[in-house]
């Protein structure tokens, strides 16, 4: 199998307007459709992420809980490549978001954090 990357990442939310405010407005990351499935009382966000990656956000009605720690199997943590870390992280602590302290990736010499979002998915931002 030869793929060409990724053609999204799916996120299901459980407040759909804060989930959305969040990506949106905090992100920055640009709404390419929303759509009301009715038939499942549920949004789908297609979001752009950078130049050429998608984030799909989903809301469906009482969806169960998962577990998110970075140290859980499964998914460990969405990254997002940025090109200052120290203005990405003080950005994101102006508009409330908790951020830990940023550390150094041993392997790459690069610079990296974690925040989460509004359903604690872990997030990290990491510096090109």
């Amino acid at each position: 199998m030869k793929t060409k990357g990724f053609h999204h990442v799916a996120i299901i939310c459980s407040d759909y307007e804060k989930s959305k405010h969040f990506y949106v407005n905090i992100l920055g990351f640009e709404v390419i459709q929303e759509t009301f499935r009715s038939t499942r009382n549920s949004y789908k966000l297609d979001l752009q992420v950078g130049e050429r990656d998608a984030i799909e956000l989903f809301s469906f009605p009482n969806p169960p809980e998962r577990v998110s720690r970075p140290e859980a199997c499964g998914l460990r943590h969405l990254a997002f490549e940025v090109n200052d870390i120290d203005a990405t992280a003080t950005y994101l602590q102006s508009q409330g978001i908790a951020v830990e302290p940023i550390r150094l990736d041993d392997l790459t010499g690069k610079r990296f954090t974690f925040f989460r979002d509004p359903d604690h998915l872990p997030l990290e931002v990491y510096e090109q």
